[in-house]
């Protein structure tokens, strides 16, 4: 038949076969990795229903948690940590003789000294306020404390990232004696719980919580460092978010996108810097 073919049509035939060949040879390739990928996914989730760990969480929200850094006590906590004195000299500069003055509808007031706060905005205030959570968490004993979540043969009972704190524990009684010991070690100083938006979640039976004749929300799911958290440890709500939001921002670029005047390196440099932080 090749042969009544002229050379185009022989070319096209040969390429036309080795397609199809490379097809074939793909797929035979590929059944036994896709059998046995069966096979583990199927004992995944044949351990994962056969085994459930609950775990408690307190998702902790301090009021105005930047603004009520003592400096004294600040710089005391840096002394005792190992900072060099010549570091805490620096900063102590940094925010002497700091004075403010409040306008309101009926005049101004005078000037008066500050004394405590980080700045907002400030690289270092974050870095300072971990200091300041560190020195909380260790009064407060939980570093040798045996309450919290077995992960990877470690006991851990608190995630933090500035004042973004989370407590954990395997039981209902002890996820509250975590939270009552870093409630008094936090106003020791000067750091005060908001229990309206400070947040329980629990893959486990759960009663009602009440602190200072407030009760403690209990929540099904918690955006905790821009990513939705949920009881029953389902991810998939939070890949759909991630995709809305991804959707949105590329329809916000939607006219840069089809612009002509605008090259394509940079049109995906925007999709790396704006597009995939959000989704990803």
């Amino acid at each position: 038949m090749m042969s009544a073919l002229g050379q185009e049509g022989k070319d096209w035939c040969r390429c036309l076969i080795s397609a199809f060949l490379i097809r074939s040879v793909y797929k035979i390739a590929l059944s036994p990795l896709m059998l046995r990928s069966q096979e583990i996914i199927s004992k995944v989730d044949t351990r994962r229903n056969r085994s459930i760990i609950y775990g408690y969480f307190c998702f902790i929200d301090y009021a105005k948690a930047f603004d009520c850094v003592d400096h004294n006590k600040l710089w005391k906590i840096l002394k005792e940590t190992g900072i060099p004195d010549h570091l805490t000299c620096l900063l102590r500069n940094v925010y002497a003789g700091q004075e403010a003055t409040v306008t309101t509808g009926h005049g101004t007031t005078d000037w008066f000294q500050i004394g405590k706060g980080v700045r907002q905005g400030c690289i270092l205030s974050p870095c300072l306020f971990n200091f300041y959570a560190e020195d909380i968490m260790r009064n407060a004993g939980l570093e040798e404390t045996q309450a919290g979540i077995k992960i990877a043969r470690r006991n851990i009972n608190n995630l933090r990232y500035a004042d973004d704190i989370t407590l954990m524990a395997k039981s209902e009684e002890e996820l509250k004696s975590l939270l009552m010991k870093v409630k008094e070690e936090s106003e020791k100083v000067g750091l005060k719980l908001n229990i309206q938006k400070t947040k329980i979640m629990a893959s486990g039976p759960i009663t009602s919580w009440e602190r200072d004749g407030e009760t403690v929300e209990t929540v099904s799911d918690f955006i905790f460092l821009g990513s939705k958290i949920t009881a029953d440890g389902d991810c998939s709500h939070e890949i759909k978010r991630r995709l809305l939001l991804g959707r949105k921002v590329m329809t916000n670029l939607d006219s840069i996108f089809k612009s002509r005047d605008i090259t394509l390196p940079t049109k995906v440099h925007l999709v790396k810097a704006m597009v995939f932080p959000v989704v990803m």
